[in-house]
């Protein structure tokens, strides 16, 4: 059995109302789950009736069930699957920015230990 993915689009049970489409388009996008669902009906209201409904039950027949293992563990979490959904080489992008000034901080805190700071050696002497 392959490992759940990530970036698929799952129905969502655990925020749902009725079969947890909108919830999982909220989940998928990362607009709020009220918004979505209020877009569903002004959408079906205004003229989309019977195809805002049968296009509704068939990503809830074809859609699989959001598996609990890919619940977020906090909101920023959450909010970088949902970048990554929605534009990878951006995300991408973020992760490696990250990495490069996590790098120089490391770089910057290695200048300093390995420098002829003479405070510096007298607090270390001092520990000794």
């Amino acid at each position: 059995m392959n490992a759940p993915r990530r970036t698929q689009f799952y129905l969502d049970k655990s925020n749902a109302k009725w079969k947890g489409v909108c919830a999982g388009l909220a989940d998928y996008t990362g607009v709020d789950v009220t918004l979505v669902r209020i877009g569903i009906v002004i959408l079906t209201v205004l003229g989309g009736f019977p195809w805002t409904l049968i296009a509704y039950l068939i990503a809830a027949w074809m859609a699989p069930v959001k598996p609990r293992e890919l619940d977020y563990e906090s909101r920023e979490d959450a909010k970088f699957w949902q970048g990554v959904r929605t534009n990878p080489r951006r995300t991408a992008r973020d992760v490696r920015s990250r990495f490069r000034e996590i790098d120089r901080r490391l770089a910057d805190v290695e200048t300093y230990v390995t420098s002829s700071n003479s405070r510096l050696s007298q607090e270390i002497e001092s520990l000794r």
